[in-house]
């Protein structure tokens, strides 16, 4: 089994019910195999802080949600998650597939994901890199368990290590 199988397992059975993404190279083998299994909604958004809107509204109808983005389109819901998912104690996973390190060859990557982990950090949301398909059950499972354990958004950041990254020009 590849880390994006496992992934999709540890979120099934984590109770996530929807999943709002902007589409990604990187997320693609998670959001076939999310789409693949009937007990989820799983949609895309045009933009990513409308995800975290979609998904904060997913929680107050009762459900659990993901939403998955690329690195670059972090830079679009420090607001929407300050002001919004933090405050009012939304929890929801997001899960992120790093660009801008490990040999990016595209330079308007690489600041994006200078700012993520000190983003994170200074909202108080939690946050783990994934970089081995060993961990991957483990910390997608303990990530979504906090979230809504403690009723606080988490990411889970997808390094180039686990991956592969963007290797095409």
């Amino acid at each position: 089994m590849n880390w994006a199988e496992t992934a999709v397992q540890a979120l099934i059975a984590s109770g996530i019910q929807q999943v709002i993404y902007v589409p990604d190279n990187a997320l693609i083998p998670l959001i076939d195999g999310l789409r693949a299994d009937d007990r989820l909604t799983v949609f895309s958004a045009s933009r990513e802080e409308e995800a975290i809107g979609i998904a904060c509204g997913a929680f107050l109808g009762g459900q659990r949600a993901l939403v998955m983005m690329q690195s670059s389109g972090f830079g679009n819901i420090p607001n929407a998650l300050a002001s919004l998912a933090v405050p009012y104690q939304i929890p929801l996973v997001m899960i992120i597939s790093e660009r801008g390190a490990l040999g990016e060859y595209n330079s308007v990557q690489v600041p994006i994901t200078r700012v993520i982990r000190p983003t994170l950090d200074a909202l108080g949301i939690s946050h783990y890199t994934l970089t081995r398909p060993d961990e991957v059950d483990f910390i997608v499972r303990r990530m979504t368990l906090q979230a809504f354990s403690t009723q606080q958004p988490a990411a889970i950041i997808l390094s180039a290590l686990l991956t592969g990254g963007k290797q095409d020009r």
